[in-house]
């Protein structure tokens, strides 16, 4: 019985939430009268996820970490003009929980960086990078630059 009252409790809780966002939640609720379709897919790599009524962080890995650790690119410097390969050089002071940094060119996480960059397009190119845990998890110490490749 007590199994029966919490299974009704959340019955209503879906339901008072869809109510307030509009969202149908039962099957006699009317689909969509203008035609479209919803067609729902899975969140790419770098795709933020949010909760579908508050906006907030689904995932605990949204947020990086506060722990104190700082991130300063020393080489190149922001704006710089490099050629297609060039070394790329930081300083992380480790915080509380950063154990290593990931390095990203325009978005993308460069897995195995060695520290070298080789062979990049010409033109402009982000460079980021930021303070991870010894599980991967990011920590909010981060620095972006921008470089023009010759």
């Amino acid at each position: 019985m007590h199994v029966m009252r919490r299974i009704a409790f959340m019955g209503l809780g879906i339901a008072l939430t869809g109510y307030l966002s509009g969202a149908p939640v039962f099957a006699a609720d009317k689909p969509i009268e203008d035609g479209s379709k919803i067609m729902i897919t899975s969140p790419k790599a770098g795709d933020k996820v949010t909760g579908y009524l508050s906006g907030a962080p689904v995932f605990a890995a949204d947020k990086p970490i506060e722990d104190g650790s700082k991130i300063m690119i020393t080489s190149p410097k922001a704006g710089d003009k490099v050629s297609d390969s060039f070394e790329l050089k930081y300083e992380l002071t480790k915080g509380s929980q950063a154990a290593h940094a990931h390095v990203f060119v325009d978005n993308e996480y460069q897995k195995g960086f060695s520290g070298t960059f080789k062979g990049l397009s010409r033109g402009p190119h982000q460079i980021t990078v930021t303070g991870a845990t010894k599980d991967h998890a990011l920590v909010a110490a981060s620095q972006t630059i921008t470089v023009e490749v010759q």
